[in-house]
């Protein structure tokens, strides 16, 4: 499953990097990709969307929606 989010608390290389752990946790497995500049973070993963959505809320960033 590829998901694609808007994460528009993004702003720097650290919050990519929290959101990537926090991700890796729910799937160690996941590849994730997070483009900074646009805030999209783009997961492709086993685990379900709202597990990864979860991870990426309980890391303190709000989601605005898929792409």
């Amino acid at each position: 499953m590829a998901l694609k989010l808007n994460v528009p608390d993004i702003s720097c290389n650290h919050c990519a990097e929290t959101i990537t752990e926090s991700i890796q946790v729910v799937e160690p497995n996941a590849k994730i990709n997070i483009d900074v500049n646009a805030k999209i973070v783009t997961v492709e993963s086993s685990a379900s969307a709202e597990s990864i959505r979860q991870a990426i809320v309980a890391a303190g960033y709000t989601i605005d929606g898929e792409q």
